[in-house]
């Protein structure tokens, strides 16, 4: 299926899903979400902790999690697109949360080589093409799987994911001009930092999960994927040429600029969501995105 030409953007106002976002309350995001099984996954790097809901047989979407993120980012969206009638999947990156124990060989990084094979071996356990969700340093993840194997795909999301090549953090509002100066530990070291400190201003049983994955989530881990996202290849005329329906979804206090995310969206063919939050919209307006990622899906 061919996108038409042009982008689609969908400034998001007032409506039911953003009524529903509105009565979110907090919750116990460490303990086992209602509806959801826990499995683990032997992927090429090891054994990675994941999440599914709905039922087997059921269109299948897979949501990867981020840097310093998890499977539980997701424990809003996810419930709502399985009763929508998906079988929806999710884990931990390698060095990541739960799946801590996850990682390259020995001498070897955790670079995009081992991210994208957990991601294709994901995806080849289960039924193709799926629905495909990248959240942040996983869109450029889940964009290089796409160009090395589109008949896995049925779509893609980015949602929050760098909307720039190259040394990404050069458009990032708070650090664009200082990140060409710093290593990449220290970007590991402040977002740690802004994280715990909860400058982001998370509720308590949110901030809860933030400051328990540090517990177990492999420093290192962070400190290379910040180094990865300061080399990420442009993969624009790739994307363009996709047949894949896409979709770019972010906040409109996302760490890139909307209109950094726009010129991306609009060069690579994709559909464009704003929603009136930061990085994170599957936490905080889980209805809206789902609400866009069906339609996503429809068209596909």
């Amino acid at each position: 299926m061919h996108r038409p030409a042009g982008v689609l953007e969908i400034e998001v106002s007032a409506d039911p899903a953003a009524a529903l976002d509105l009565t979110l309350q907090d919750r116990d995001w460490t303990g086992l979400p209602q509806g959801a099984r826990a499995f683990r996954f032997d992927a090429p790097s090891g054994s990675l902790a994941a999440l599914a809901w709905g039922e087997p047989g059921h269109p299948r979407v897979v949501l990867v999690p981020g840097a310093t993120g998890s499977k539980e980012d997701f424990v809003l969206l996810a419930p709502l697109l399985a009763a929508a009638g998906y079988l929806v999947e999710s884990y931990d990156l390698a060095g990541q949360y739960e799946s801590a124990g996850a990682g390259p060989g020995a001498g070897e990084s955790f670079d995009y080589r081992l991210f994208v094979a957990d991601l294709v071996a994901v995806l080849e356990a289960g039924a193709v093409p799926a629905h495909v969700l990248g959240y942040s340093f996983a869109g450029i993840v889940a964009e290089i799987a796409l160009s090395a194997r589109p008949e896995l795909f049925a779509s893609l999301a980015l949602l929050g994911a760098p909307p720039l090549a190259g040394q990404t953090f050069r458009g990032v509002r708070w650090i664009g001009p200082l990140s060409w100066l710093l290593p990449a530990p220290t970007i590991a070291s402040l977002m740690v930092w802004g994280l715990v400190t909860n400058r982001n201003h998370a509720p308590p049983g949110r901030l809860r999960l933030v400051r328990v994955r540090f517990e177990y989530t492999l420093r290192r881990s962070v400190d290379e994927i910040m180094r990865l996202m300061k080399d990420a290849p442009d993969l624009r005329p790739d994307l363009a040429r996709s047949p894949v329906p896409l979709l770019v979804a972010v906040g409109e206090r996302d760490l890139w600029p909307v209109g950094l995310h726009r010129v991306f969206a609009a060069r690579i063919g994709a559909g464009l969501c704003v929603y009136r939050t930061g990085h994170s919209p599957c936490e905080t307006t889980p209805h809206q995105l789902a609400r866009d990622l069906l339609a996503l899906y429809a068209r596909a």
